[in-house]
């Protein structure tokens, strides 16, 4: 019996090609692997994986009904696993018009196209920010009603009632995966970890919104994608499940972890105007892919966090890379004005 196809898609973000790796290194499945390489895409994250004959990389936006239509059929794809979204929170508030476009939009494409094509399952990569903001006690579970508070977590709340109601509506068979924040190699050095790490290694100020003690539950790469081929796996129809590290740090103490492990001064931390609708603290209940599938975390948040400083500081070229733009021409580099599908 041949291998299942599945189409992966923004494979070549932070979490997609952490993911497309796992694939590659824990099952037998082919990967087509759909990414626009937008701002946060960045084919040398995939280096080692170009070559797999297991893994075919296609340059195309998810709100391409054609592009995704023809994938599905040339490649009878039996899965879609979606990770494709805008996700920086501060580029939302700048421009939520494209959040809309890629994450809503995107998703009901892939959702009419997977249903017209007959795939046999779709997996929603989502995120805790669709709950909003918890006080000091509690955890979001499955059940806490949607609450977004900014134009991203807006945008994936509404692509999740998509996946909710075509399952329900039409019968297609979906799950949806919602996790707390991740960290680990290759991601785009916007987010906290690694521009702590890359200012930190230049004695750069390391800037902190508001006061420092919002709270937000750590979630290793490793573990969310372990979690998401599980969840794909083994989930249950139409279900939902919460992904959590079980590691509730305020950012302070995030940024003091990685300042005592590259040997820098707390002098660096400067406190600036907090992020309009901050939410205070985001906390996971993942009891239930824990209960009924047998998923949890793998690594401790000190050992993850340890192998990710380690990560990036062995990798500073590719940190400086797309620091610098640099990454974008990695594309055209390898495949010139020629696509792959």
């Amino acid at each position: 019996m041949a291998a299942p196809t599945i189409l992966v898609t923004g494979g070549a973000g932070f979490i997609g090609s952490n993911f497309i790796r796992y694939l590659l290194a824990e099952t037998d499945v082919r990967i087509v692997n759909l990414d626009a390489l937008t701002y946060a895409g960045n084919l040398a994250s995939l280096a080692d994986c170009l070559d797999s004959e297991r893994h075919l990389f296609v340059r195309g936006s998810i709100t391409s009904a054609d592009l995704v239509a023809y994938l599905l059929k040339q490649h009878a794809v039996d899965g879609i696993i979606n990770f494709a979204a805008e996700s920086h929170v501060d580029r939302s508030i700048l421009g939520p018009k494209v959040f809309v476009e890629t994450n809503v939009q995107g998703t009901l494409t892939l959702l009419s196209a997977a249903r017209e094509a007959g795939v046999r399952r779709f997996l929603q990569v989502s995120t805790d920010e669709v709950y909003g903001s918890l006080g000091d006690q509690g955890f979001f579970t499955e059940e806490t009603p949607l609450s977004p508070n900014s134009p991203y977590s807006a945008s994936k709340a509404s692509a999740d009632l998509l996946v909710r109601a075509f399952h329900h509506t039409f019968g297609l068979d979906t799950v949806t995966t919602r996790c707390s924040n991740n960290y680990g190699p290759y991601q785009f050095p916007e987010k906290l970890i690694p521009l702590i790490i890359m200012n930190a290694r230049q004695n750069k100020a390391l800037p902190v919104y508001g006061d420092g003690l919002n709270v937000r539950d750590w979630l290793y790469v490793g573990d969310h994608c372990s979690a998401i081929w599980t969840a794909f796996s083994k989930g249950r129809a139409g279900a939902v499940y919460n992904i959590g590290g079980n590691s509730e740090r305020t950012n302070l103490d995030v940024i003091r972890t990685i300042l005592q492990q590259v040997g820098k001064p707390e002098s660096l931390i400067t406190f600036v105007k907090d992020r309009p609708g901050h939410d205070r603290r985001y906390a996971i209940d993942a009891s239930r892919i824990q209960a009924e599938l047998g998923w949890r975390p793998a690594v401790d948040f000190e050992t993850a966090m340890a192998r990710t400083v380690r990560w990036y500081l062995d990798h500073q070229p590719w940190l400086d890379q797309v620091a610098s733009g640099d990454y974008q021409t990695y594309y055209q580099t390898l495949y010139g004005n020629r696509g792959r599908a």
